[in-house]
């Protein structure tokens, strides 16, 4: 595309964002602290803040933990029969897991952290969060940096998949940052339509096809647009994301936008009840007209002397209107509803100490069922991308080899808390079979390859490549008469429920 060609695109998808901007600026000024010197309302209530800082914090610990595994690579069903690994398949697996080890030594050495949670931080207030994802300088610590682009300087669009694949960003740079980013830009000539000293640069991602174009614009500059950049990437290095979205939307819809209401309404109630404390604490008086008591001259102090009028009531204290009681009862169901909403009361800490470990997984469960939509979108719109996108980097660099994760050659597999609880129960019903299995005697239980049930134990459970054999001839489990047949099951299962 011509530079002005993807400055009218850039205009045209800014129009239709217009309509968002109201609720987003809405949701940031009663949940974010606002930038000092910038203005915005004054906050009386911080619950809702607590809440967005605890779901972000949770989303980071749930999918993302940092220095921990939460991705791994298997190969995919060329590899792998039905029996399991094959021999060569092994070497394979072991590859790969090296691959993993690599990716995961340079997220742990990069900002990743940091700015997953800032953009989670998006995606939880405004429903929708940007992680610009590119290769680093040779010789820095990690080959991945990171940083979380602010919603308000992107405008997105939907593309044929459904995903959010054309993004513009536009930013105002200072020459040296420009000349930096982009050695060998054409710039015009310093101080010509740059009244702040700085330059607007418009950068577009668009799917063509094959990959996608890049292309980086300078805008207003003597009246001309300028092509500063441009390229391809076989990955796109903005990854967007949603909490959730409604039909025909292409922005997401956060939690705070439907927990507005009882932000808003939690906010004026505290207002009040701190209006009427002051009230209750210094009180409100009221006086006779008696031509004696002077208000202005009044100084209500100890020891104080207040001439009045005989037979006038002189300065007498006015009852304090309102209900601290009926105030306290409705701030705290808009407290909860908050809480609820933000799912700071499901995600976050237990608030009992004394939870068995069976109330702990079925707790984890009960929030794997309500944010399933979530987490799902999350792991097609963020994770894939954002591991695929990560190993194309290190590709390049050639610290990996070439993968490619289509589930034929290599596939993808999630090792977050999240997923692994999911993980743990498809292993208790696996031993939970097999128990049964040796239940029904000898024949049933030569039915079964103990090694194939181990390695796809090994599997479920996200145990390392290295610590499995090559496939070998099957064994059946042990079965003798008078014996429990679930003995040898027992502590693997008790270890799994742990």
């Amino acid at each position: 595309m011509k530079p002005e060609e993807i400055l009218q695109r850039h205009a045209r998808a800014l129009e239709a964002r217009r309509p968002w901007e109201g609720v987003w600026r809405e949701c940031y000024e009663h949940v974010l602290a606002t930038v000092p010197g910038t203005g915005g309302p004054a906050l009386f209530d911080g619950t809702a803040a607590d809440a967005v800082e605890q779901l972000a914090a949770s989303l980071l610990a749930e999918l993302t933990p940092p220095w921990s595994r939460w991705f791994g690579l298997a190969p995919g069903r060329a590899l792998t029969g039905q029996d399991g690994l094959a021999a060569e398949a092994q070497a394979a697996a072991e590859a790969l897991e090296q691959a993993a080890d690599t990716l995961q030594g340079h997220l742990d050495r990069s900002s990743f952290a940091l700015e997953m949670h800032q953009a989670f931080l998006d995606l939880v207030v405004a429903g929708t969060g940007v992680l610009l994802v590119e290769e680093a300088a040779p010789g820095e610590a990690s080959a991945l940096r990171f940083q979380a682009v602010p919603l308000r300087e992107c405008v997105l669009e939907e593309g044929p998949s459904g995903r959010l694949e054309t993004v513009y960003r536009a930013a105002r740079l200072d020459r040296a940052a420009v000349a930096a980013r982009w050695p060998g830009a054409d710039l015009p000539p310093a101080g010509a339509g740059e009244p702040d000293g700085r330059l607007r640069v418009v950068e577009a991602v668009w799917p063509d096809g094959t990959g996608y174009g890049f292309a980086a614009v300078l805008d207003g500059v003597d009246g001309q647009a300028r092509m500063l950049a441009r390229g391809r990437f076989a990955r796109s290095p903005f990854i967007a994301f949603r909490w959730m979205k409604a039909p025909g939307e292409s922005y997401g819809r956060g939690p705070v936008m439907r927990a507005l209401p009882d932000i808003r309404t939690a906010k004026k109630v505290v207002e009040l009840v701190l209006k009427n404390a002051s009230i209750a604490a210094t009180g409100i008086w009221q006086a006779d007209d008696d031509g004696v008591l002077n208000p202005a001259t009044v100084r209500l102090v100890p020891g104080a002397i207040i001439p009045k009028a005989p037979g006038s009531s002189g300065l007498t204290p006015l009852a304090a209107p309102g209900n601290f009681d009926v105030s306290q009862l409705v701030l705290s169901d808009m407290r909860g509803r908050i809480r609820s909403a933000l799912l700071a009361d499901r995600l976050g800490p237990p608030q009992d100490a004394r939870m068995t470990a069976t109330e702990v997984l079925e707790r984890s469960a009960q929030a794997a069922r309500l944010l399933g939509a979530t987490y799902g979108r999350l792991q097609a719109e963020l994770l894939t991308p954002l591991i695929a996108r990560c190993l194309s980097i290190l590709r390049r660099r050639g610290e990996v080899p070439p993968i490619l994760l289509d589930g034929h050659e290599a596939s993808l597999s999630y090792q977050s808390p999240l997923a692994r609880l999911q993980g743990r129960s498809d292993a208790a019903n696996m031993l939970l079979f097999l128990q049964a299995v040796a239940a029904l005697g000898p024949e049933a239980t030569a039915q079964v390859d103990r090694p194939a049930a181990a390695r796809h134990l090994a599997k479920i459970l996200a145990a390392p490549a290295g610590i499995l054999n090559a496939a070998t001839a099957p064994s059946p489990l042990p079965s003798h008469p008078g014996s429990d047949p679930g003995a040898a099951l027992g502590p693997v299962r008790a270890a799994i429920e742990e």
